[in-house]
């Protein structure tokens, strides 16, 4: 499509990588937010000077509402507005037992997954809706309607936010659509630290496909949710997960 002003959380490296290298490739300006900067500011420059794009490397930890806040200050105060969110970033940090999940990790992890994400739709369902609409992506977890022992404070965050999903959906409508994407496992720089147990115990006969899914498998539903495709498709969850869950 080209010439828009997108915003891809977590956009430094695995998915959100992949997002942006879609976008700049179209010909959209983008930012590329994370909370570690420098990544941030490399991917930028180099989406520029590949595809001739405008690209900015901002740092914001989702999980913090001020950063948020300057993230969408700092987008609206360089481009003027804001026409595609995808809402990326997230975390599922390992624990012993359930037992022993503290106070301080399970609020990281409803605050980067969720809070974050609530935060930055809203502000940036404001800013489309007074200009000419757009759309946001969520990117939610199959953990959402599968949850695990090993995950259930990032699949009670992930469930939260397809119902934020569908909330927002309606808030901002008709101009602006809000939907989400189910996505299961994927290669990452995350699942490369993944024991074989851990591999096997998140994959295995759980999923048909018989594999994990490569960033560039996503893509091609994110550009749908922000295409002219889906124009009469809004608080919608889809999956993307190798049949996981179906």
């Amino acid at each position: 499509m080209g010439s828009r002003v997108v915003v891809v959380t977590g956009g430094s490296r695995g998915l959100g990588r992949a997002m942006c290298e879609h976008f700049a490739a179209a010909g959209d300006a983008v930012v590329v937010a994370s909370r570690k900067l420098e990544p941030c500011e490399a991917l930028a420059d180099e989406l520029s000077r590949r595809h001739g794009v405008r690209a900015l490397g901002v740092s914001c930890h989702v999980g913090s509402w001020s950063d948020c806040d300057a993230l969408m200050d700092r987008v609206l105060d360089e481009f003027g507005r804001v026409d595609v969110l995808v809402n990326n970033a997230g975390m599922s940090p390992l624990y012993p037992s359930l037992g022993e999940v503290s106070e301080a990790l399970f609020d990281k992890v409803v605050a980067v997954n969720l809070k974050g994400a609530f935060r930055l739709g809203v502000r940036a369902g404001e800013a489309m809706r007074d200009r000419d609409g757009g759309t946001i992506v969520n990117i939610s977890s199959v953990a959402a309607v599968a949850p695990q022992p090993y995950d259930l404070p990032y699949a009670a965050a992930k469930a939260a936010l397809n119902t934020v999903t569908r909330g927002l959906a309606r808030a901002f409508a008709p101009t602006v659509r809000v939907n989400a994407i189910m996505a299961g496992p994927f290669r990452t720089d995350v699942t490369a630290a993944w024991t074989e147990e851990t591999l096997e115990r998140t994959t295995g006969d759980r999923l048909p496909l018989g594999r994990l899914g490569e960033p560039e498998e996503i893509v091609g539903t994110v550009a749908y949710l922000t295409g002219d495709a889906s124009s009469f498709t809004t608080g919608a969850v889809l999956t993307v997960d190798g049949g996981m869950v179906s």
